[in-house]
């Protein structure tokens, strides 16, 4: 993959991208832009909107004005992936089939890096076969360049937001002060928290029912120990049903598995 924003010399007076085969970092330098006034933009209209439809229609209609045409919120928390977007639904089905997810190298940067920073699918000899296929068919539907955007969210997770062009080489001409575009994302994730925004897909979760009552009993503060006496079952039973049930949800302790079983709606 062709990756935007070679080192640049300092100081700068704005923050460019541009082409490298590294990982995109845009260096946080003061700037003025318009896709600055456009996080300021983001930033006002996400605080007005009174719901999740609203929150949407804002990101739509904003990432149409700043000539990218399409966008993808996406939350992260262990390997469970929650998105909010108007990527065609064909390609957000068959990413989701396909947990492309775990090889998307846009979301594998944003989580190593954590910087703004900016991609192109253009294909090079580096690339994987893998990721090959994984860029061809995200062309495909119109993802050919981008801005990422990632944030850290507290306790473990994190969020970032993607603006999406058709056009390989639109991303590479665009200019951002990353701290006023974190802080907009950050703006973004929290009021789609308040809101309790819908996901448009997630990573499917399938815990077995044994699993689930496990997770419900702890959730009213139930310890194992109790749990197995109230099911009939050993202490060993439950610690295993709770094992497998943190292995699916890719948690490490009980209340985590409690806290994301709850969010997610599976207990």
């Amino acid at each position: 993959m062709r990756r935007l924003v070679s080192e640049l010399s300092r100081p700068q007076p704005r923050a460019s991208l541009h082409d490298c085969n590294c990982a995109a970092v845009i260096p946080s330098v003061e700037g003025g832009c318009e896709l600055n006034q456009w996080f300021e933009r983001l930033t006002e209209q996400v605080a007005l909107a009174h719901d999740e439809a609203a929150v949407r229609a804002t990101l739509e209609k904003l990432s149409q004005e700043a000539g990218f045409g399409a966008f993808a919120y996406l939350s992260l928390q262990a390997e469970t992936h929650t998105a909010i977007s108007n990527y065609d639904m064909e390609w957000q089905q068959r990413y989701l089939e396909r947990a492309y997810a775990s090889i998307d190298p846009v979301v594998r940067n944003a989580r190593d890096k954590l910087e703004a920073y900016a991609w192109s699918n253009e294909a090079s000899m580096r690339m994987s076969k893998e990721h090959r296929t994984f860029y061809g068919e995200a062309g495909e539907f119109g993802i050919r360049s981008g801005i990422t955007i990632p944030i850290k969210a507290g306790f473990g997770r994190m969020a970032m937001l993607t603006l999406a062009s058709a056009d390989a080489d639109f991303a590479q001409g665009q200019q951002l002060n990353p701290v006023l575009a974190a802080s907009a994302v950050a703006q973004l994730h929290a009021r789609l928290e308040d809101l309790g925004a819908k996901p448009t897909f997630r990573t499917p979760i399938r815990l077995k029912s044994d699993e689930l009552t496990c997770l419900r009993w702890s959730a009213e503060g139930k310890s194992m120990r109790a749990i197995a006496i109230i099911e009939n079952t050993t202490y060993a039973n439950v610690a295993f049903f709770i094992r497998n049930a943190k292995a699916a949800l890719g948690v490490t302790t009980l209340p985590q598995a409690t806290a994301m079983a709850t969010k997610f709606g599976l207990i």
